[in-house]
């Protein structure tokens, strides 16, 4: 059976933690790993989630299966985090949530569930996307077609472009947006921008299918959901999928969330019947522990305000540094566009040769494609980074 396999390519990202695993220097600096990072190079455990453990550990009675669907405690609340508690999505009965294994698993039950409506289905993805988008999509059987996001001279949103194309569009295409702190851009819609594609999403027929992966790292919690919120008020139909992994710190927990908003009641009541089908038969049923850690905290008052706060620093940090990297930067060029970005990344718009370069002589790791992890440079880090970003921009010129 396995005699005729062929051994894959390792995928750039673990390729790349393998090498700087491997990487003897003291010094070296990982700005290609995705996980927030704070100013000692850790990634902590919030305080919140902290003291949430403790008192699951003191208890919990059962390890018993939650269902499908996991927890309507988590669900309910984690519906009113990306909409808000008033919206009325939520008061008129047609937002259905469901727990899932991380972020990965709302995108490809999702995905299964797509399928399931249309076999046919189309999505359009931008140009770029998280590496792990196509895959999990396409790996469901559904299409995959792409629209240009990315101005890659200014590395900011070219809305034109994106618009142009999604206009060719038929009519049941599902669109796939990045709610915020895109991936791996770093290169958000603004709110007239958010307001256009709802216009043509409802013009046209489509079904906009939003990845909340960083919802609290952008700009805060209320302004970074305010995309999905817009299109969940105006819009008959729209699937969300969100994740813990990031704002909850839960990466290796495992916990997110899959959010289907039907135009009524009953739609809903059978989409999410299908939904559990898919989901039945393929992981069962979700972890329990990432989920009711997160339950716990946003269900107290005391914990939601701790993590709150600490989230809060997170976002602010994050903002910091890229104020503060663009301006080191700035004696090799424009590099403004940094400050404009919100989230966890963005391009340096450098060449594979220089990334090659900082990573052979100074030790500093990002991705081929220059896209670098804002939240894995530190006071101490950024000075140095910034100083052979500049040295090797003026050498290879």
């Amino acid at each position: 059976m396995f005699e005729q396999l062929k051994t894959l390519p390792q995928d750039p990202i673990l390729g790349l933690m393998k090498a700087f695993r491997e990487d003897p220097r003291t010094d070296k600096v990982d700005l290609g790993v995705g996980v927030y990072r704070d100013e000692a190079g850790q990634t902590p455990i919030m305080t919140a989630v902290q003291a949430a453990e403790r008192r699951l550990l003191g208890t919990e009675t059962t390890k018993a299966y939650i269902g499908p669907a996991g927890s309507e405690g988590f669900n309910q609340l984690i519906g009113q985090l990306m909409l808000g508690a008033g919206h009325s999505a939520l008061r008129d009965g047609r937002a259905t949530v469901v727990q899932t294994p991380g972020g990965c698993g709302a995108l490809r039950m999702a995905a299964e569930f797509l399928k399931l409506c249309r076999p046919d289905t189309t999505v359009w993805v931008s140009t770029p996307t998280w590496a792990n988008h196509i895959p999990l999509l396409g790996g469901a059987g559904l299409t995959i077609r792409e629209y240009p996001y990315l101005d890659r001279t200014t590395l900011s949103v070219d809305f034109d472009a994106m618009i142009s194309c999604l206009e060719q569009a038929d009519s049941g295409d599902v669109v796939l947006l990045h709610g915020c702190c895109h991936n791996p851009s770093g290169a958000d819609l603004d709110a007239d921008q958010w307001a256009a594609i709802t216009d043509l999403i409802e013009r046209k027929g489509l079904l906009p299918f939003i990845d909340m992966a960083y919802q609290g790292l952008g700009e805060g919690l209320e302004q970074d959901a305010q995309g999905v919120r817009l299109m969940a008020e105006r819009l008959p139909e729209v699937i969300v999928a969100s994740s813990c992994s990031k704002n909850f710190g839960l990466y290796r927990e495992r916990t997110g969330a899959l959010m289907l908003i039907a135009a009524t009641p009953a739609q809903g009541k059978a989409a999410a019947s299908q939904l559990l089908s898919a989901i039945r038969s393929h992981y069962s049923m979700p972890p329990s522990h990432g989920a009711a850690v997160v339950e716990l905290i946003l269900d107290s008052p005391e914990l939601a305000h701790q993590w709150q706060t600490e989230l809060g620093a997170m976002c602010d940090r994050i903002l910091d540094l890229r104020a503060a990297f663009s301006k080191a930067l700035a004696p090799a060029g424009d590099f403004s566009f940094i400050e404009r970005q919100r989230g966890m990344f963005s391009f340096l718009g450098i060449t594979p040769q220089q990334v090659q370069i900082l990573r052979e002589e100074f030790g500093i790791y990002m991705l081929d494609s220059s896209r670098i992890n804002i939240a894995g440079l530190s006071a101490t880090t950024l000075p140095r980074v910034s100083e052979a970003i500049r040295e090797v921009s003026g050498r290879t010129a």
